[in-house]
């Protein structure tokens, strides 16, 4: 059975480009967001396997993100991969207290993406 994926990054291009990867070379279902509010919804309403997730985005960041979907009894257990490209020595400390499932840092290359998402949460092809 196919895995389904959720991005949330407020970067067109990039949630394309990573869409892309995933569908085509991963064979997962992907379903794709703009911003974190709408992310949660779409964790409310689908069933997902992981959830990549932007840590600079307006509005809602990655990290009210990451304590909103934590809080919800219904999608607190959905594994997270943060998607970030300033990764700060204070942004590891921070990270390392969070439970994630791991992070890739952008610009991520579209050939292995879907290699580390599969490592990083023990997915056997």
């Amino acid at each position: 059975m196919s895995k389904r994926i959720l991005v949330i990054d407020d970067e067109e291009s990039l949630r394309e480009l990573a869409c892309t990867c995933l569908e085509d070379l991963g064979g997962w279902e992907v379903i794709s967001v703009p911003s974190g509010h709408e992310g949660l919804l779409q964790a409310q309403e689908n069933v997902l396997d992981v959830i990549l997730l932007d840590i600079s985005m307006p509005d809602m960041d990655g990290f009210q993100f990451y304590q909103q979907i934590k809080a919800n009894l219904k999608t607190h257990q959905i594994p997270l991969i943060l998607l970030t490209a300033k990764v700060l020595p204070n942004d590891y400390k921070r990270f390392a207290q969070l439970d994630i499932a791991g992070i890739i840092t952008k610009p991520f290359n579209p050939l292995l993406i879907c290699t580390q998402i599969a490592q990083m949460l023990g997915w056997n092809d």
